[in-house]
């Protein structure tokens, strides 16, 4: 393994798809809501919006004046022109105001069904301006089990059961197994609105009673933003879920990566100075700092600095580099490495399964199986002739359950930054470790000469290469959020691989 290995240039990666995403619903001409916050959304996300307009609206961020409902079989026209010549990956649906409007976009539905469709049933500004018809409820109703995704705020949620706005979270989450039995989908309960709730917590949560989840309720905390400015949150929440989802065909993940950024895009809302009443919220305040390629990749490294000069000070290294380290401590780092590597192998498989595209899951799918495979060969070699401990040391648990933690609450971007320095430092120690015993004239007798030399394989250098290069990449489409998470995931497992090398001394 050349040292040239350790200066990472950012490599090319295959084009991450941009799904192509439709949304339905009103017009604002402020800008924060409606149509415009939902094109603004899925651009964000790297989607390609289009639009079909249900209502026009006089309005701004002091509420809205006026609503004009264009004849239905205009929609149809509009929504027929759109299906008969583009791919449409996902359908977004807001406002819509009549029965006509609901009619129309069912009929179209149902002839076209769409791959993946989230319904935002707008029925109630955040103003607390009504914006659907009475007489339309029941054509709304008839509507919800056609999408995949229900997102209605606390209010809505109510208007929908016919029953008051809920009091706390609890019953936030009752009413909402309620209406997603009732509906047979998926229901997104927001804890935005909710009144009395802790001043820093933001819940939201995913709920389906058939079993679509792998868990009936699946909750995503966050942190409350005290701000003015959310007009238009509701839309841009439903039009980001439904471009990731494209992407990365899990709710759960698309959650994970949309909320993070939906919290920033509040945050960040007051800069754009729109309005003297509830301003919009900040759609692109993540693409002000997106790193150019390569430079969120040094920025973790320069990070492991510190990681790694410790790791080559440690007693286990010096004793693995010039052959004095005791066999027993040696035996106790492999069977440690070995339970790791099973539980590695899981998580890889997660990444596996929430990587945006095909070359991704590939390659993460197998780094997860050749994990399985080293694992076995460490078992049919030194493990099978020597005694070792076959429970998790502390360090080794602690690590993996670190890594199993990240699989459960982290995006794509955080989950590749979390099991990066088992690639990156690994194979940086390694490359050192070998110059080491090449530079000693790998002497003869050595007890780990084997094993050392397996550090020059340069199909693990490649796949290290490769796997920095899904993390850089995975960086620039994240949020400034997200990439802070990327940043902490990375620092906390290169702690881990630290206490990894050294646990033979202190727990051995």
């Amino acid at each position: 393994m050349s040292s040239s290995f350790l200066a990472y240039q950012p490599q090319a990666s295959s084009p991450v798809r941009i799904p192509r995403v439709l949304t339905i619903a009103g017009s604002d001409p402020s800008g924060g809501a409606g149509v415009q916050a939902d094109l603004k959304s899925i651009a964000a996300h790297g989607g390609y919006g289009m639009a079909a307009i249900t209502a026009l609206t006089a309005q701004n961020t002091r509420g809205v004046r006026a609503v004009h409902i264009p004849p239905a079989d205009f929609l149809t026209a509009q929504l027929d022109a759109i299906s008969d010549d583009i791919r449409i990956d996902a359908v977004k649906i807001g406002m819509l105001a009549d029965a006509a409007v609901i009619g129309a976009v069912h009929a179209w539905l149902e002839r076209t069904n769409p791959a993946i469709v989230v319904l935002d049933p707008v029925m109630v500004a955040t103003s607390g301006d009504r914006l659907l018809q009475d007489t339309a409820e029941a054509a709304l109703q008839a509507l919800l089990p056609l999408a995949d995704l229900i997102t209605p705020n606390l209010a809505e949620l109510a208007i929908l059961l016919n029953e008051p706005v809920a009091a706390d979270w609890a019953e936030a989450l009752a009413q909402g197994k309620r209406l997603a039995a009732r509906t047979e989908t998926t229901v997104l309960v927001k804890g935005g609105h909710l009144a009395g709730s802790d001043a820093g917590s933001c819940p939201d949560a995913l709920i389906n009673t058939g079993g679509v989840l792998g868990q009936e309720t699946i909750e995503v905390q966050g942190d409350r933003v005290a701000t003015r400015n959310s007009h238009g949150t509701g839309c841009s929440l439903s039009s980001a879920l439904a471009t990731v989802q494209v992407r990365v065909g899990d709710w759960e993940a698309a959650l994970r990566e949309v909320k993070p950024w939906l919290q920033g895009a509040l945050r960040t809302a007051g800069s754009l100075d729109v309005g003297s009443g509830n301003g919009p919220v900040h759609h692109f305040h993540h693409l002000q700092q997106t790193p150019a390629a390569g430079e969120f990749a040094a920025h973790l490294r320069a990070g492991a600095t510190d990681d790694l000069e410790a790791i080559y000070g440690l007693d286990f290294i010096r004793g693995l580099s010039d052959g004095t380290l005791p066999e027993k401590e040696f035996a106790y780092y492999l069977a440690q490495d070995a339970i790791y590597l099973n539980g590695y192998s899981r998580v890889l498989a997660r990444v596996s399964a929430l990587a945006p595209t095909e070359d991704e899951q590939l390659f993460w799918a197998r780094s997860s199986q050749q994990c399985l495979e080293v694992e076995s060969e460490l078992h049919r070699t030194w493990l099978s002739t020597r005694p070792t401990a076959s429970a998790p040391g502390p360090v080794t648990k602690s690590y993996v359950d670190h890594l199993l933690a990240a699989s459960v609450t982290g995006s794509y971007g955080v989950l590749v930054a979390a099991v990066l320095p088992c690639f990156w430092l690994y194979a940086e120690v390694g490359a050192t470790l070998h110059a080491r015993f090449l530079d000693a004239g790998a002497p003869a007798g050595h007890p780990y000469a084997d094993w050392l030399r397996t550090y020059a394989d340069e199909e693990f250098a490649a796949s290290t290469r490769q796997a920095i290069a899904y993390a850089d990449t995975a960086a620039q489409y994240a949020s400034r959020t997200e990439r802070d998470a990327m940043t902490r995931a990375f620092a906390e497992s290169s702690r881990y691989e630290l206490e990894f090398f050294d646990a033979p001394r202190t727990h051995g």
